[in-house]
Formats: structure tokens, sequence, C-alpha cells
């Protein structure tokens, strides 16, 4: 009798995961209908490229080839924005949206696995980020692009702007992290109070153990500091697991071998660089920029917060510069609340592309706003 219970649970369980696979090649096969560009000035590429020796994953996609091209860096570390896609179905409208899954993310680490990413470091992802911008000025014959940077990615997304000026019409930073060493003690103090508001006592006394000092936390320190930050926060962090969830395991042609990929190189990708995100400081580097600079904050961000942004944005000097905050939106602000981060971009950025285009070459959306900017 045992035995025949067991081999029944387990024809159940069987048939509920078949039945689970099945519906999600449904939602993949959906979400992928509505990616079809089909116009004759559209473009589609998705390739690897020798980028920094190795093979990476490019993904190349926009309604008319002649918009302005917008290079989006990823954050994580090693957390790739090509699952986010379908959520910027409208911006390849305006722009040609180009996805990198950086060394040690996604795809590109699928094909190459941990032993052939190299010594990952901020500088190697940096150089890299430069070499794929050269790529696509080459490839889609633009002088210039624009280069949109979240989260972990806006450290050394900076670092390219800062280096290579000339090949961007305007940085756009967002998840803007300026590092964990300015504003610590006030940070985890916060982090503590709403969790014990919450009634969180675990997660107090974990935060409390690691302490403020973030050099001093393991792996694990780091992952937790983040999980609990944004449980403090229960939301905001009900709808940022449920935008990441679907996001990974709905991708359009995403395989149960890339969503394993995804994982394993989060996890690569933080332990190769912890020693030196918690070392970062943004001010460091410095605030002294030869292009415009934005940045557009989710107003509930609590891990890269508005504050600790805003504060390193009133430092910055540059020929433009602009901060808003999108409202409703915390961490992942372009995915959450793509449609006004998108009225952001048209009203702010697109514009510099189209004065800097032929005479003939018209863009009037948002053009007469530009007064509102700072000078820097």
């Amino acid at each position: 009798m045992f035995w025949i219970r067991c081999a029944t649970l387990s024809s159940a369980i069987v048939g509920v995961l078949a039945a689970l696979l099945i519906y999600r090649k449904v939602r993949q096969a959906k979400i992928a209908s509505t990616l079809r560009i089909k116009g004759p000035q559209g473009i589609v590429e998705e390739r690897f490229v020798s980028i920094g020796g190795i093979e990476q994953w490019i993904s190349i996609r926009g309604e008319d080839e002649s918009n302005p091209v917008l290079l989006v860096i990823h954050g994580g570390p090693g957390s790739c924005y090509s699952i986010f896609t379908p959520h910027l179905r409208a911006w390849e409208k305006h722009f040609t949206v180009v996805q990198w899954d950086q060394r040690g993310a996604g795809k590109t680490f699928g094909r190459m696995g941990s032993r052939s990413q190299g010594e990952l470091t901020l500088k190697l992802l940096t150089s890299d980020g430069i070499e794929v911008a050269d790529y696509l000025r080459a490839r889609l014959r633009k002088d210039k692009l624009f280069l949109l940077a979240s989260s972990m990615g806006s450290t050394f997304g900076m670092q390219i702007a800062r280096l290579r000026p000339d090949l961007f019409h305007a940085y756009i930073g967002t998840d803007q992290n300026v590092g964990l060493v300015r504003g610590r003690e006030e940070d985890h103090r916060r982090v503590i109070e709403r969790l014990r508001t919450l009634g969180l006592t675990k997660g107090v006394r974990a935060i409390e153990r690691m302490g403020a000092d973030a050099t001093l936390w393991t792996r694990d320190d780091y992952e937790a500091f983040a999980r609990w930050t944004m449980k403090s926060d229960p939301a905001g962090f009900r709808r940022t697991i449920k935008l990441l969830k679907d996001a990974v395991w709905y991708a359009p042609g995403w395989r149960l071998g890339d969503v394993r990929a995804f994982v394993a190189g989060m996890r690569f990708s933080l332990e190769q660089l912890l020693p030196e995100i918690v070392r970062y400081d943004a001010w460091a580097q410095g605030t002294r920029f030869a292009l415009p600079i934005f940045i557009f904050q989710g107003e509930n961000d609590v891990l890269t917060t508005p504050a600790l942004a805003r504060a390193f944005f009133d430092d910055i000097a540059a020929p433009m510069k602009q901060m808003d905050l999108i409202s409703g939106a915390g961490h992942f602000a372009a995915f959450l609340e793509p449609e006004q981060f998108l009225e952001k971009l048209l009203t702010y950025v697109r514009p510099l592309a189209c004065m800097a285009c032929a005479e003939g070459e018209h863009w009037s959306r948002g053009a007469g706003r530009l007064g509102g900017l700072h000078a820097g």
C-alpha cells in the first residue's frame, strides 16, 4: 500500500510539473508574439559578439534603425536585463534598444562558463562596455549612443561615460548606485527602524549583527542586507519579486538552462566583485563629466536611495544635468514604470540626439522643455 501511495504521489507531482511547463511555453509564446517587429525599417539581432576576448551576448531591437541607440548597462552584479525586453517594447518605437549580457551574466555566462570569464573586475567591465559601444557605433552607423546604466551597472557605467564622453550623447542613471561608503550609518539605522516597525525581529537581528561597515561583510551578509532592506518596504518587495520571477520564468526563448545560467551568473559575479563593491565610492572617482548627465530614480527605492543619489547629483559638474523621480517606483524603476520612464527619456534625453542630427531631421516632442535642465 505504501508503494502505491508513493507512486500515486510521484505521478501527481510529475503531472503538476508538466502542466506548469506547458503553461510556461504558452506564456512565452504569447509574450514573443507581442515582441515581433515587422516594419521594413526595423531591426532585431541577437547574437554572440567577440568582446574583451570572449563571446558576449548582445540583443539589438528597434522599429526604425534611424532612431537613436540606447545601450542598457544592467545591474546585479550579474543580473542581465534582457529578461525585461517585453517591458521596454514601447521604447523600441523611439530608440534602438541594446541589451548586453555582461561578462559573468546571463547568456554570456551560460556560453563561457565560470572558467572562461577571466578575473571579473569593475575595470574589466568598463573596458568591455567601451568595446561594446564601439561595436554598436560601427554596426549601426552612429557617431554617438545614449548610455543607460542601472544599479550595480551604474558604478562602472559612470566610469565609461567619464572616460569616453565622445561615444555618447548623454549618460542616464537609474537605481543610481553611489556606493556603500557614505551615509551607511544612517541607512543602516533606517533599515532597522523600518524592520522593527513591521515586527520583523529576525531581520533586525541580522542587520544589527552584520553592522554598518560593508567592508566587513561576507557574501551572505551582502545578500541578507539587500533582502531585508527590500523586505522593509513590503509593498515594494512584493512588486519587485513578482517582476523578477515573471521576467525570468517567462522570458521568450529562454530554456531552463538559461534560467540556471542566470542564477549561477549572479552568484559568480557577486563572489568576484564583492571586494570592490563594498569599497566603491562614486565621489572618489570624480564628479566632473564632459557630457550631459541624467538621473531618474524610483521615489521609493530603499536599496539605492533617492537621497544618496541626489547628494551625488548635486555635486556633479556637467554641461547639462537633470534629476527626476519616478513616482510609485522603487528599485528597477525603468521596468516597474516603463511608460513613465519613457516619458522622461522623450522629454529630456532624446532631443539631444536630434540637436546633433542633420538639419532636415525633426523631433519636436519635449524639445521646448529643455530649458528646464540645469547647467552644470
